[in-house]
């Protein structure tokens, strides 16, 4: 079994320096405690638990701005790399917490967008996932009567705006590009002025070119990315809607099944922007190492 590994992969610098931050927030013995992070910093259960063990607790399973409120007055609080709305900037300051900001640049920009637009008039088509931090962050940048989240085609088909106004349409930086394609040409389709901001940050999109350039090769692709990753689930996707071949997603190399490998040829393997390279490394070694007894076996036995 020949085992491709795909680049690029793993870490983002929207990552890095949100994990970086957070490190050094934590090993800084002038900072008030103790230290949250509003949410995970990143969508992946083995960084959150480093976070942990450096004394920094994860607040997670509600809004931001219901979870600032699980803060004690004077502690620290960490915002994730997904930005956060104005509204819980506001908040916290109000609140008299130490504040420290791991928004990853591409998001921000996309905030300070959204601003601009509203200023100017527009009327906000944001293209996100419902119930993940970063469109509830994006969209609190505009009053709730001046933007709507759009999740599909059928949203953007069915989106009421008010008349006369133009529409300005900004995306979610972790999406596929492919399904984002298809949304826009229905809001087009119905707003023919429409201003269009693909958001889609450059390691997302590259990561997604390159896991199905590899598809078109394999039997199989690996993704190693938590379940809550929302990247590393689209890797997925378009690995077998646009690579038109399996895939499957694994959070570590414990999850690895030698059933899937049977008559697998190929296996191409690449892991989500918010997977520390670790975790990749020890899923690549667990097939290496099956791969190696795959073949001795074959050997032996002719």
């Amino acid at each position: 079994m020949d085992i491709v590994k795909v680049t690029p992969r793993g870490y983002c610098y929207g990552v890095v320096d949100a994990i970086t931050l957070a490190k050094r927030v934590a090993s800084d013995p002038n900072v008030p405690r103790p230290i949250f992070v509003l949410g995970q910093i990143v969508h992946n259960r083995h960084v959150v638990n480093q976070l942990s063990e450096l004394g920094i607790v994860t607040l997670d399973g509600a809004s931001r701005l219901d979870l600032l409120e699980q803060v004690p007055v004077g502690s620290t609080i960490i915002f994730t790399a997904h930005g956060v709305a104005p509204a819980v900037k506001e908040r916290a300051q109000a609140r008299g917490l130490n504040v420290y900001d791991a928004t990853c640049p591409d998001v921000t920009r996309t905030h300070e967008l959204i601003q601009q637009k509203i200023a100017q008039g527009r009327f906000i088509l944001y293209i996100g996932t419902p119930g993940h931090p970063e469109p509830e962050g994006a969209t609190g940048e505009a009053p709730s009567n001046r933007i709507a989240l759009i999740a599909s085609r059928e949203d953007a088909m069915s989106v009421e705006v008010p008349t006369g106004m133009t529409v300005a349409v900004m995306t979610q930086t972790t999406l596929s590009q492919w399904d984002t394609q298809a949304i826009i040409a229905a809001i087009q389709s119905r707003f023919p002025d429409a201003e269009i901001f693909n958001e889609i940050c450059m390691a997302t999109q590259s990561r997604q070119e390159a896991a199905v350039n590899a598809a078109q090769d394999v039997d199989l692709v690996v993704v190693v990315g938590d379940r809550r990753s929302n990247n590393s689930n689209r890797l997925v996707e378009v690995s077998e809607l646009i690579g038109k071949t399996r895939a499957i997603r694994v959070e570590s190399a414990e999850d690895l099944k030698p059933e899937w490998f049977v008559n697998v040829k190929r296996v191409a393997i690449t892991s989500g922007s918010s997977t520390p390279t670790e975790i990749t490394r020890s899923v690549i070694q667990q097939i290496s190492q099956w791969a190696s007894v795959h073949s001795s076996t074959i050997a032996s036995s002719s």
